[in-house]
């Protein structure tokens, strides 16, 4: 019954941000790691950006380094993904995961560490 819904994705112009909302329910994730994944039509899944139990224990991916911020409200189980500055090959659907244990036995930036998944939503970049 654990399910993830994603929102906040849409189309922007490049340069613009959107913030993106995961919201988790029929489990309490405070406690677990959680991570925001993208593929783009054609390519493979990537990572994006993770984030732990502390707002401080967090990685990205180098395209989003300085553009991107993770963060996570726990008191509503709710992870956000903010994207500033965002290029054309920004966009994807992006995804939202979350794992079943608090430490890793394969990586945070690897999508097989995670054991449940959100649907998805569309970001569009362009001009």
């Amino acid at each position: 019954q654990v399910r993830l819904v994603e929102s906040g994705g849409g189309a922007v112009r490049p340069g613009g941000s959107l913030r993106l909302s995961c919201a988790a329910s029929g489990r309490t994730f405070s406690s677990y790691p959680m991570a925001w994944f993208r593929q783009a039509p054609g390519k493979e899944r990537t990572f994006v950006a993770a984030i732990l139990w502390s707002d401080v224990d967090t990685t990205y991916a180098d395209s989003v380094k300085g553009r991107f911020i993770i963060s996570r409200d726990n008191a509503k189980n709710t992870v956000y993904l903010q994207m500033n500055n965002l290029k054309p090959e920004d966009t994807a659907v992006y995804y939202c995961a979350a794992d079943s244990v608090p430490l890793p036995r394969i990586g945070h930036g690897d999508s097989l560490e995670y054991d449940y998944w959100g649907q998805g939503t569309q970001v569009t970049v362009s001009s």
